[in-house]
């Protein structure tokens, strides 16, 4: 037979896939990271780690109210919080610019229902 040994190796349809599971895992992260409603943060001192059970509450520079990313007014907040159980934490990520009412608003209604695991997110400032 006229066999050649095994000299080198093409390693070019190798780099094809690598790059293509690249793009992949790239477009999905991305995809991931961009699910949350845009909320610019408030900076502080240091930032408290969120609990991964905790329900979140957001509010926009417009001052909308988001209950678990969706939209809802301060009378439907009270609503979907009442059958909650009282031991459930709660994540507020209000927006820097909104009126100091709108976010009393919300923290007073988790103190009328009782609620005592409340955070404030914020970023930390470097």
């Amino acid at each position: 037979m006229d066999e050649k040994p095994f000299e080198t190796m093409n390693v070019i349809p190798f780099v094809d896939i690598m790059l293509v599971l690249l793009t992949i895992v790239l477009t999905t992260s991305s995809f991931i990271a961009s699910g949350r409603i845009p909320v610019n943060l408030p900076h502080a001192s240091k930032s408290v780690a969120e609990a991964n059970k905790a329900a979140i509450i957001e509010i926009s520079a417009a001052g909308e109210i988001y209950f678990n990313a969706k939209a809802v007014t301060l009378e439907s907040l009270r609503t979907h919080l009442t059958p909650i159980g009282r031991e459930t934490g709660f994540i507020i990520r209000a927006d820097k610019d909104i009126s100091l009412q709108r976010f009393i608003d919300v923290a007073d209604l988790l103190k009328q229902l009782n609620f005592t695991k409340v955070a404030v997110q914020t970023k930390s400032s470097k």
